[in-house]
C-alpha cells in the first residue's frame, strides 16, 4: 500500500489536505479530552498495580494524564514543532514522587506505552468517521503515529531524567537522615523513639534482629549493594516479616540490616538465609530482641557473629547466628591466648587434618547429644561401632578421657569448628590408619 501510495501524485503525505484532516481529527478528539483521559487512566491502574497509591498522588496521576493527552493532541491540531514541546509540570512532578516512593521506572514507562496505544485508538477511530478514502487513511495515520511516538518517546527522555535526578537526591537524603538516626540508636544516647521510628519508617517498640550481610571477595562489583539489598528484602520475605526492614549500606560490599519480626520472639534464621538466591552474599545474624536497646543490642550481636564467620578463613560459611558462635565471639578478642588454649586443652586433637576434624566433629556431636552413642551415631549418620571408635581415637589424641574437663573441651571444640585452622596445629603428616 506505501509503494502505491508513492507513486500516486494525488496523496501527498506532507501536503496541506493531510495536515488539515490531522487537524480536523485531533480537534474532535480534544473535544472528547476528559473521556480520553479518563480510558487511559483506567488502563494504567488496571494494567499497572505498581501504580496504585494515596489519592494524593492518584490525583497527580490524573493531571499527568490530563496534561499529556491535551499536549499531544495540540501538537496535531496546531501543527507544533516537536523539538519546541516539554514534557507537562505535572508529568514531571508525578515522575518525581514515584521516584521518592520507589516505584521501579519501567513501570512508568509502561503508563507512557499504555497512554500511546489508547490514545491512537480514540485517534484512529476518529479518523474512520471523517474520510474513507484508504490513502488518505493511511497519509494520515502514519502522520498520527509518528507524532504521537515522538511525543512519547521526547516526554519519556524528560521523565527519566526527572526520575533518576530525584531518586539520587532522595535517596542521598534518606540515607544520610536513616544513617544519623541509627548512629544515634547505636550509640546508647537517649532518643525521641517517635520521631527516630518516623525517620526510619520503622516500629522500635517490637522484636527485631540484627544482621549483617557481605558479598565474598571473588565477585565484587558495583552493583554489590543493590544485590545485597535484595537478598535482605528476599530473607524478610521468607521469615513473613510484618513490615519493611531498616538497610543500611555500610561500603561497597557489606551492609548492615534490621528485621521487624513483630510480637514474634523467635527467628529462623536458617530457613530465612536459605531464601536468598545468590550463593555469594553471606549473612551474620543477632538474636531476636525487643525495643530500642534491642535493636542496639542485636546488632552488636550481628557484628560478633560475623567476626567468628571471617576469623574462619574463605570461603566463610553463608550464614552463622550468634546463639551458634557466642562463647567463640566472646574469646576472640585476643586471637593469640585463644589459639594456645585451644591446642593446651585439645592437645594432638587440634591437629589440622582430615582425620582429627572428623574425630573433632563426632566428639562435639557426642558431648552436644549428652553422652549418647545412639543419638550422635544417628546424627552423624553412621554406625554406633564408628561413633565408639572414633571416640577411643580422640581420647588418644587428647590424653585423657572424654569425660574429663568436658566443659573447656566442648568450648575448644567449638572454637576449631568455626575458627578451623586460625586455633589449629598445622598438621606434620598424614596419619597411616584414619577412622
Amino acid at each position: 500500500m506505501l509503494a502505491g501510495m508513492c507513486k500516486n501524485p494525488q496523496v501527498d503525505i506532507n501536503g496541506p489536505a493531510v495536515a488539515e484532516l490531522m487537524a480536523g481529527v485531533a480537534a474532535a478528539v480534544s473535544r472528547r479530552a476528559a473521556a480520553v483521559s479518563e480510558d487511559v487512566y483506567e488502563m494504567i491502574l488496571r494494567e499497572i498495580p505498581e501504580l496504585h497509591d494515596d489519592k494524593a498522588v492518584l490525583a497527580l496521576l490524573a493531571s499527568s494524564v490530563h496534561s499529556n493527552v491535551g499536549t499531544c493532541l495540540q501538537i496535531m491540531q496546531h501543527q507544533i514543532d516537536l523539538s519546541v514541546v516539554r514534557a507537562p509540570a505535572a508529568s514531571l512532578e508525578y515522575a518525581r514522587r514515584r521516584a521518592q516512593r520507589g516505584t521501579p521506572l519501567p513501570a512508568l514507562l509502561r503508563a507512557y506505552r499504555l497512554g500511546h496505544t489508547c490514545v491512537s485508538d480514540w485517534l484512529v477511530k476518529e479518523l474512520a468517521r471523517q474520510a474513507d478514502d484508504a490513502q488518505m487513511l493511511t497519509a494520515v495515520t502514519l502522520d498520527m503515529s509518528r507524532i504521537v511516538a515522538g511525543y512519547v518517546d521526547q516526554t519519556s527522555e524528560e521523565i527519566v531524567a526527572a526520575y533518576t535526578q530525584e531518586r539520587e537526591n532522595w535517596l542521598r537524603n534518606r540515607s544520610a537522615t536513616r544513617a544519623a538516626r541509627i548512629r544515634d540508636l547505636l550509640s546508647g544516647q537517649r532518643i525521641n523513639v517517635s520521631a527516630t521510628e518516623a525517620a526510619l519508617g520503622y516500629r522500635l517498640r517490637q522484636y527485631h534482629v540484627g544482621l549483617v550481610c557481605w558479598t565474598g571477595e571473588a565477585t565484587a562489583g558495583v552493583d554489590d549493594i543493590t544485590r545485597l539489598e535484595h537478598a535482605i528484602s528476599s530473607v524478610a520475605g521468607k521469615a513473613a516479616c510484618p513490615g519493611d526492614p531498616v538497610f543500611l549500606p555500610r561500603d561497597e560490599s557489606s551492609a548492615w540490616a534490621w528485621l521487624p519480626l513483630g510480637i514474634h520472639d523467635t527467628f529462623d534464621a536458617a530457613g530465612a538465609s536459605a531464601a536468598g538466591a545468590d550463593p555469594d552474599i553471606h549473612f551474620a545474624f543477632g538474636d531476636a530482641v525487643k525495643g530500642a536497646t534491642g535493636f542496639r543490642l542485636t546488632h552488636q550481636q550481628a557484628i560478633a557473629a560475623q567476626a567468628v564467620a571471617l576469623a574462619a578463613g574463605s570461603p566463610p560459611p553463608r550464614a552463622v547466628t550468634f546463639s551458634e558462635v557466642a562463647p567463640v565471639a566472646m574469646m576472640l578478642g585476643s586471637p593469640d591466648l585463644l589459639r594456645a588454649w585451644v591446642l593446651s586443652t585439645l592437645a594432638g586433637l587440634a591437629t589440622d587434618d582430615e582425620h582429627h576434624a572428623r574425630l573433632r566433629d563426632t566428639l562435639l556431636v557426642f558431648l552436644q547429644m549428652g553422652g549418647s552413642y545412639k543419638a550422635t551415631a544417628e546424627r552423624l549418620t553412621v554406625h554406633k561401632n564408628t561413633v565408639q571408635y572414633r571416640l577411643r581415637r580422640a581420647e588418644e589424641s587428647l590424653g585423657r578421657p572424654v569425660g574429663e574437663n568436658q566443659h573447656d573441651v566442648e568450648l575448644a571444640l567449638r572454637a576449631s569448628y568455626w575458627l578451623g585452622s586460625s586455633v589449629l596445629r598445622p598438621a606434620r603428616e598424614r596419619p597411616a590408619n584414619p577412622a
